[in-house]
């Protein structure tokens, strides 16, 4: 492994496990407490996971480009020619960084977990607390309406983030504030979508903190959790982040003013411009 990917994988490490150190800690500030201090404002939760992917951004960006989430980096292969031997190594990585973060997270809540639990007669086994963790349907959602949830939430992201990257779109933050309206998008999704349930829109944000709730003594509630929901935050979006960067390659970026200028330009810029476009 060369000391560039090395670097790139710790990096993608990294701004997950800041993204989930700081994500799961305001789930257990909400979930925890009570009252809890978020009560009737829950903007405030969405904020604060935004606020995260912001900060990751900003400390990785400059080593890894800060996918953070195996949807955005299969998005990105497929679409904005990254390479197609780095997606599982930087899944990989990400999936590890959750876990870390959530072993943070443990490291800090673990007592207030324990009194939540014995406050409400409930276990790590019945899954007691395991929703600051990970994520499972909300009211009245089934599994496989949760599945089309993510493909639809994750869209939403990826639209948003190729929107918010794209080098010809005129109208996208300039500089490095991309990295904060990025955080606002995620804010958004969950602010008006995160309730049905907990808008993972990441399999490692969902699969890392899993894995070691499974190890931590939740057991089968984690894993393979109730209705074998384990693979539904991880497959949705990875349909969805495909789903939503094909609709802005498709239906945005071939009609973007500054893109058809580079491409009349013989020898720009333009014509080095991806053909899967």
């Amino acid at each position: 492994m060369s000391r560039a990917l090395l670097g790139e994988l710790i990096s993608e490490a990294v701004a997950v496990f800041i993204i989930i150190a700081l994500g799961d800690s305001v789930a257990c500030m909400y979930v925890l407490y009570d009252p809890s201090p978020y009560a009737g404002s829950y903007w405030g939760v969405c904020m604060a996971w935004g606020l995260a992917v912001t900060l990751a951004i900003y400390v990785t960006g400059s080593v890894s480009g800060t996918h953070a989430n195996p949807a955005v980096t299969l998005a990105l292969a497929a679409f904005r020619g990254f390479p197609w031997k780095k997606v599982l190594p930087y899944s990989a990585a990400q999936v590890v960084g959750g876990f870390l973060g959530a072993s943070v997270v443990y490291l800090l809540f673990s007592p207030v977990i324990d009194h939540y639990n014995q406050a409400h007669q409930l276990t790590r086994a019945a899954g007691g607390a395991a929703g600051v963790f990970f994520t499972h349907p909300g009211l009245a959602v089934t599994p496989m309406h949760a599945l089309l949830d993510q493909v639809v939430l994750t869209a939403f992201l990826l639209f948003g983030i190729f929107a918010i990257t794209e080098q010809y779109n005129e109208m996208a933050p300039k500089a490095n504030s991309g990295a904060l309206i990025i955080g606002l998008l995620v804010a958004t999704i969950g602010a008006s979508m995160g309730y049905l349930e907990a808008w993972a829109i990441n399999p490692a944000r969902d699969f890392g903190p899993r894995l070691f709730a499974y190890l931590a003594g939740w057991g089968s509630s984690a894993l393979p959790s109730p209705d074998h929901y384990w693979w539904i935050p991880i497959v949705g979006p990875l349909i969805g982040g495909v789903v939503g960067a094909a609709g802005y390659q498709w239906l945005i970026l071939p009609f973007l003013p500054a893109r058809q200028r580079a491409r009349e330009q013989p020898g720009a810029a333009g014509d080095a411009i991806d053909p899967s476009a």
